[in-house]
Parts: structure tokens; C-alpha cells; sequence
């Protein structure tokens, strides 16, 4: 019995991490070659994207005391390359009281529009804001996000086809006194695996920092929803409709120095994604397809990582008996002592150092996919937003 906790935990766990981006991996090729059989059968040149008039676009940002960058995103979110007439900005203020208010307030271009009211959280902020915006297509973004010019204009070019719902964007993270940090090897992993899914149409979750929606497509979040760039595009997907990838939309976010408010903040995000399961219910069942499979495979099995860890540990104990399971607890302890070697920063430079931090990294994040579980279970986790502390620096975009 124990052998079979051990390989039913550790084949989940390559599953989710491996074999999942494998599968996306061939798919792609095995479509592409479809494509181009049938391009060379029919005599077919590859079709071009279909050019129509541009979409009006809303840009709605959630804000709650962002004084510090605000200025700054009102002047990007301006200075992108789009139709002034088909463009405006939406601030929706969740009861800020430092002055971000008035800020907004002081911009004189009428596309901008604040939306002030008392906190309730970001949900209650996009139930009130997206619904009320003038644009067709709906683009949410961050007040710390910083957006690149041609972003809108690549986004929007994938509404052309009336199958798709929404559209992720391609968020880099940087940090202003790191050049590499420890989150950059696996947001640059999970980047990659959204764009092969997004060729699928079933990017599973958005990166809040820059996604769009059709606007007819919102449906109202429950006040208490946590994670709701998770949730609207899922439901998009559940729906019927394609979310997409475009890797050539970027936005540009600073990540920060605080690890134990890093640490919080993924466990509020985890906490969320179990919330989440009872508000996309289609997407559990093998009905939905591909959509149901990336869901599983991407999402839940990674939610699953910290228990399916401690699993194949305690299983490898009652395998001694014979070398090979020797070799995997060893193999095992060996991770666990590397990602103790990472939170003692033994090792400053070199391989030994970035092979150490992202050990460290992986396991803090799935500690903290535990922590958020237990708020789950204890209905514990606000609903409402605190903005995570960062050094006060501006990157040009």
C-alpha cells in the first residue's frame, strides 16, 4: 500500500510540473503539422489576421491607496498607442484615504473617469466598474502595472474572432535591486506553458496585471470572491468561448523585497484558487474537454503539490527495504536540504546559489498553497486587497 501512496503521489507530481507542459508541447506540433497538410492539400495560402475596424476599449483599473503610482499609470495608460475616441480609463477607488482620489481628480484628459466608493474589495470594485464601462472590450490592469505602447492594438486584434472571450496579456516581473530573483525561473515556466494553452484557447487563469474580456461576456462575482482575475476569465472559458494567449502584449510589474508579505499574499491568491472550484463547477467535469484537462493538470493536481509532497515522503519511509526507494528518500531530502540552503543564503553567487533559490522558492510557494488551504477551510481570508510594499523606484516602459 505504501508503494502505491508513493508512486500515485510522485507520477501526480511529474504529471503537473512535466508531463502536463509536454503534452501542450505536442499537441502544438501535431496541430501544426495537421495545419499544414491541410494547407498543402488544399492549395491554401496561411490566412492573414483579418483587419476590422479597432473595438472601443475600456481600461478599468481597481485602485485602493495607490498614491504613489497612480500619476504614473494614468500617464501610461494615456500614452498607449490606441484611438483616443474608442479609449478611456477607469480608476475605481475602493475608499482610498491617501489621496489617490484627488490625484485622479486632477487629470484634466477626459478619457480619464474615477469611480470612488467606500472599501468593499476589488470584486465589488469590478461588479460596479466593468458593467458601467463604455468599451466593448473591457482591459483590467494593476495600478502598479505598467503597460507597453502597442499592447491594446495586439490584444484587441484577437476579437476579430467571435469565439474568443478574453485575452491574457505577458506580465514581466522585475525587481529594481535583484537583476535575477528567485521567482523569474518559474514565472518565465508558467508563461511559457500559458502561451501553448492559450494556442488551445484554454489559458487557465489570467495574469492580473494585463487581460481583456468581451464586456457582454462579465457576469457578476460574488462580494467575497478573492481572486477574481482567476475566476472571470474561467468562467469565460466554461462558457463556451477561447481565452488566449498574446506573448506580444506586455506589461511590466515590480515584485517585491518583503518575503513574508510575498509569502501572504501567495497564500491569500491560494486560498482564492480553492474558493474558486465551487464558481467554474463545469470545468471538473471531463465534458468540457480540453479545457477540463488543462484545468486539472495545470491547476488542481498544483493545489494538491503539498499534500502529494508530504505523501510520497512519509510512503518513501515504509520502502526502505530496497535501494531504489533508498535512493528517492535521499533524492528527497536532498531537495528539502537545498531549499534550506536557500532560505540561509549559504551560497551568494554562481549555480549552487540560483540551484539553491529556486528550491527555497518552490517550497515556500507550496507551504504557502497550504497555508491558504487552511484559510480556505476556516473561511478565513478577506476578501479585500492590502497593497504590497515595494521600493520606491520607477522603471521606464
Amino acid at each position: 500500500m505504501a508503494e502505491v501512496f508513493f508512486w500515485c503521489a510522485a507520477l501526480a507530481l511529474v504529471h503537473t510540473y512535466f508531463l502536463y507542459p509536454l503534452s501542450l508541447f505536442a499537441l502544438e506540433g501535431v496541430a501544426q503539422v495537421v495545419q499544414n497538410l491541410r494547407r498543402v492539400r488544399s492549395g491554401e495560402a496561411r490566412a492573414g489576421v483579418k483587419a476590422g475596424p479597432l473595438p472601443s476599449v475600456s481600461l478599468v483599473v481597481a485602485a485602493y491607496n495607490e498614491a504613489s503610482c497612480i500619476e504614473s499609470k494614468l500617464k501610461n495608460s494615456l500614452a498607449l498607442d490606441y484611438p483616443a475616441d474608442r479609449f478611456e480609463v477607469v480608476i475605481g477607488s475602493d475608499g482610498s484615504t491617501d489621496g489617490t482620489d484627488g490625484l485622479v481628480q486632477q487629470c484634466t484628459d477626459e478619457r480619464v473617469r474615477l469611480s470612488p466608493a467606500p472599501r468593499a474589495g476589488k470584486t465589488t470594485v469590478l461588479n460596479r466598474c466593468i458593467p458601467s464601462a463604455h468599451g466593448d472590450i473591457v482591459l483590467l490592469s494593476d495600478a502598479n502595472t505598467m503597460i507597453d505602447p502597442d499592447a491594446v492594438r495586439k490584444i484587441v486584434r484577437h476579437f476579430e474572432d467571435p469565439e474568443v472571450g478574453a485575452v491574457c496579456g505577458k506580465l514581466r516581473l522585475y525587481n529594481p535591486t535583484k537583476q535575477d530573483y528567485e521567482e523569474s525561473a518559474y514565472w518565465s515556466y508558467e508563461s511559457l506553458i500559458k502561451m501553448y494553452e492559450g494556442r488551445r484557447g484554454a489559458v487557465v487563469g489570467a495574469n492580473g496585471g494585463l487581460y481583456a474580456i468581451r464586456r457582454s461576456l462579465f457576469t457578476q462575482l460574488p462580494p467575497s470572491t478573492i481572486v477574481d482575475d482567476f475566476v472571470i476569465p474561467l468562467r469565460i472559458l466554461e462558457s463556451g468561448f477561447k481565452v488566449v494567449y498574446e506573448e506580444g502584449a506586455v506589461a511590466h510589474e515590480e515584485t517585491t523585497e518583503d518575503y513574508g508579505k510575498e509569502f501572504g499574499r501567495r497564500a491569500r491568491i491560494a486560498a482564492g484558487n480553492f474558493q474558486s472550484l465551487r464558481l467554474v463547477p463545469g470545468l471538473l467535469l471531463p465534458t468540457a474537454g480540453f479545457p477540463a484537462f488543462a484545468f486539472w493538470s495545470h491547476k488542481l493536481l498544483r493545489w494538491c503539490a503539498p499534500a502529494l509532497m508530504a505523501l510520497a515522503l512519509f510512503a518513501n519511509l515504509f520502502l526502505l527495504d530496497r535501494l531504489f526507494y533508498r535512493f528517492t528518500l535521499g533524492a528527497q531530502l536532498g531537495f528539502y536540504a537545498l531549499a534550506y540552503l536557500g532560505r540561509s543564503g549559504v551560497f551568494k553567487s554562481g549555480a549552487a546559489k540560483k540551484a539553491t533559490s529556486i528550491a527555497y522558492y518552490f517550497v515556500t510557494m507550496n507551504a504557502a498553497i497550504a497555508v491558504g488551504f487552511w484559510r480556505f477551510l476556516r473561511n478565513s481570508q478577506r476578501a479585500a486587497w492590502d497593497r504590497t510594499a515595494r521600493v520606491p523606484t520607477s522603471t521606464s516602459t
